[in-house]
């Protein structure tokens, strides 16, 4: 059997009247393990609430092992005012998450907000769908560097790029710095 992870409130017990930031992690069936578990480890460790988004409520598995999580809540139930920063990891699943209106208009309903949005992998896929990709400067995997191009986005190949409000890596081995940049973004919260 699987490993099962449920995201969760940092439970730090701060009675400081600032809410703790809430993190949003984009997923569905096929995601990639460590871009989804490392930030939202990260992010945790770090005092953030970290809620799971996705299509569906329920259990997703990734598609490079047999690590599963729940989504939390589905694209119904959301709004762009609930969550502070959006995360979107790569693997399989944004070519889905791609396919689905409600995803693409929250995508771009947060996008368009000014917070912080960070992909990585095959993540900024969904934001070209999105439509928000014209004019930013963007990293991501190697394979989508012309549908980047083509969606007016200037690609970067390097472990970090951060443009504006977007956040985005390339693979699994930016996801060190990748998770410490998000994180970055939220300090001024503590």
């Amino acid at each position: 059997m699987g490993t099962v992870f449920t995201a969760c409130s940092s439970g730090t017990g701060r009675s400081e009247e600032k809410p703790v930031p809430n993190i949003a992690v984009l997923l569905t069936e096929g995601f990639h393990d460590a871009e989804a578990y490392m930030p939202m480890g990260y992010l945790v460790n770090k005092g953030f609430d970290v809620t799971v988004i996705g299509p569906e409520k329920g259990l997703v598995k990734a598609y490079n092992s047999e690590f599963t999580i729940v989504v939390e809540r589905d694209m119904d139930e959301l709004v762009t005012d609930d969550f502070d920063v959006l995360v979107i990891p790569g693997g399989q699943a944004p070519a889905a998450l791609r396919e689905d209106p409600a995803v693409v208009a929250f995508v771009r309903a947060f996008f368009e907000t000014g917070k912080p949005v960070a992909a990585i992998c095959h993540g900024p896929q969904v934001l070209i769908t999105a439509g928000v990709m014209e004019g930013m400067t963007s990293s991501g995997y190697s394979g989508i560097r012309e549908e980047l191009e083509s969606a007016g986005a200037t690609y970067m190949d390097q472990a970090l790029v951060t443009d504006k409000n977007l956040i985005t890596s390339r693979v699994p081995a930016d996801l060190a710095v990748f998770s410490r940049a998000i994180g970055e973004t939220l300090e001024d919260w503590k």
